[in-house]
């Protein structure tokens, strides 16, 4: 199991030290890959349509995540850059080849692309994008990103990109870059088992969660494709005693996720050193870390 840790982007600050701190506090802890998410705006929640919610709103803070990961590329060597997740349709699909394979050059291949179609209709008409079309849009998107990373040249015409016989460069050092996905809602776990390297989960370490992951490897199979080479990232939060971090994460091991992300965040920790405490005792006490 490759086991990461989730950046805290509300809970420490926007101080670039400190950035820097907790990405190298990870690395030097042996964590493998670091998580950050993506909301470019927030909105505010007051006085929207009945049904509109949101976990974050305009006072949650959060690092534009390729800006972000091409700042700790510079100052780590090994942490694999791991989105989970961009949300795609709300961005040009070409520039965000573009940026991927930016990054995954200059982090010498140490990217993991997590995708989805996200929650908050507010921030696609800000980003002046399509709300409405965005479950079959990602699904291109992500036809689009394949060929530009492995190919030198593309000639493509779809329902929404046309490519006229061009191409990125540099190509990235992943030809292509694991391009994996987040979903909750059952249809959306089927597309992630018909298209993506891997799946950014909100399992549960309960039967019910295992019952989730056998119906999720299912529908890997009713693609035609082989479970085994579909990634799977479970979460443990830093709630409650370390014991049960412990506890879950080896449940999670035991389900045959191959991927799990440890999150301080969320967890009403005072300060960054509080934040690296929590990802050091989980190192220490976890027996989950190959």
């Amino acid at each position: 199991m490759r086991v990461g840790v989730v950046y805290p982007h509300q809970e420490i600050g926007d101080d670039p030290a400190r950035i820097v701190a907790f990405g190298q506090a990870a690395e030097d802890l042996g964590y493998v890959h670091l998580v950050a998410y993506d909301h470019v705006v927030g909105a505010e929640p007051r006085g929207r349509p009945a049904g509109w919610k949101g976990a974050y709103t305009h006072r949650d803070a959060f690092h534009e995540p390729f800006v972000l990961f091409g700042y700790l590329a510079a100052v780590t060597k090994k942490l694999e850059l791991a989105f989970g997740i961009v949300i795609l349709p709300q961005r040009q699909t070409v520039l965000v080849a573009k940026q991927a394979a930016t990054l995954d050059v200059l982090s010498r291949g140490r990217v993991r692309l997590g995708v989805a179609i996200g929650w908050n209709h507010v921030e696609y008409e800000a980003l002046g994008m399509n709300w409405r079309d965005r479950a079959k849009r990602i699904e291109e998107q992500m036809e689009v990103l394949r060929l530009l990373w492995t190919q030198e040249l593309v000639d493509y015409t779809g329902r929404w990109h046309r490519i006229d016989r061009a191409g990125i460069k540099p190509l990235p050092v992943q030809r292509p870059i694991p391009l994996w996905m987040g979903a909750d809602e059952e249809v959306a776990v089927k597309r992630v088992a018909r298209l993506a390297d891997g799946w950014f989960s909100h399992l549960e370490p309960t039967e019910e969660g295992r019952a989730a992951l056998e119906r999720f490897r299912e529908y890997v199979r009713d693609a035609g494709r082989d479970p085994a080479r579909v990634g799977v990232e479970g979460r443990v939060g830093a709630t409650g005693a370390p014991e049960e971090w412990a506890r879950k994460a080896q449940i999670f091991r035991d389900m045959g996720m191959t991927h799990l992300e440890f999150r301080t965040g969320g967890s009403k920790l005072p300060d960054l050193d509080a934040h690296i405490d929590a990802m050091r005792r989980f190192r220490e006490i976890a027996p989950v870390f190959d």
